[in-house]
């Protein structure tokens, strides 16, 4: 692809982003989401594809394993190592057409009216944090993921 997409750019290390690498393979790249500089709302993270496709019809079955594996561990590691109640999955594909995933965290008391994958931003009590509380959540996970995925690493 192009020098004009965001998450090919990303992977070429072309563009800076908050947090560090939580995981990367030959098919997937998980790290946390950026909001240049401003506060992000802890546990918003994201899977990558790792080659340039758009939408989940897209993906080779390798590809589609890797996805859903990490997918599954990943929400499984903000459950138990960031206390996450619920995680919401969302891929839109609207504004930057390279397959990737939201997984956000809902954390317990989030009141109900702020349920959703967007939706949680809104909430004045919502978890947030600067870089350096997203580097410590993406070295948790890190951790979580390399001690719990039998040896997947």
């Amino acid at each position: 692809m192009g020098n004009d997409c965001f998450i090919c750019n990303k992977h070429a290390g072309a563009i800076e982003t908050s947090g560090v690498t939580i995981y990367e393979d030959d098919y997937v790249y998980v790290g946390h989401i950026d909001k240049n500089g401003m506060p992000n709302y802890l546990g918003h993270v994201m899977i990558d594809l790792k080659r340039h496709a758009p939408t989940l019809g897209d993906m080779t079955e390798e590809e589609a394993k890797a996805f859903g594996v990490m997918m599954a561990q990943v929400s499984k590691a903000l459950i138990d190592s960031e206390g996450a109640e619920h995680v919401y999955s969302l891929v839109s594909g609207n504004s930057v057409p390279h397959l990737h995933m939201h997984l956000v965290a809902r954390y317990p008391n989030t009141p109900e009216e702020y349920w959703g994958p967007m939706a949680v931003y809104d909430w004045k009590n919502a978890l947030m944090g600067d870089n350096n509380d997203v580097i410590d959540l993406c070295n948790r996970l890190k951790d979580y993921l390399e001690n719990n995925q039998n040896g997947k690493c």
